[in-house]
């Protein structure tokens, strides 16, 4: 199983809205997600910077890898896509990072 972290950019006042936004996350795409074999999945907020980091657990990298192709993933991207830096396709901007410790 592979664990993977990253980070992702909110744009400044849109804490909240962004919290609400996954509080009600559409359920075919936690679906989509679950059948893709991600698990605790977990999204974290700096308050100062507005930085978000992400964690999540996946059984294949190639399912993972297959999501951006998927239409309810393009969607929700569209749909985040006001109150977060995203790249030209519409995804996330997205910085994976480099696991220096764990404590299994």
């Amino acid at each position: 199983m592979a664990r993977i972290a990253f980070k992702m950019q909110l744009l400044p006042g849109h804490e909240a809205e962004y919290k609400k936004r996954h509080d009600e996350i559409w359920p075919e795409l936690s679906c989509l997600l679950k059948q893709a074999g991600l698990s605790e999945y977990s999204i974290f907020l700096d308050d100062e910077t507005s930085s978000l980091f992400g964690f999540l657990k996946v059984e294949d990298q190639e399912q993972l890898d297959s999501l951006p192709a998927q239409i309810i993933m393009q969607k929700w991207w569209a749909y985040m896509s006001d109150i977060m830096e995203t790249n030209l396709d519409g995804s996330p901007t997205s910085i994976p990072l480099k696991e220096v410790f764990y404590l299994p």
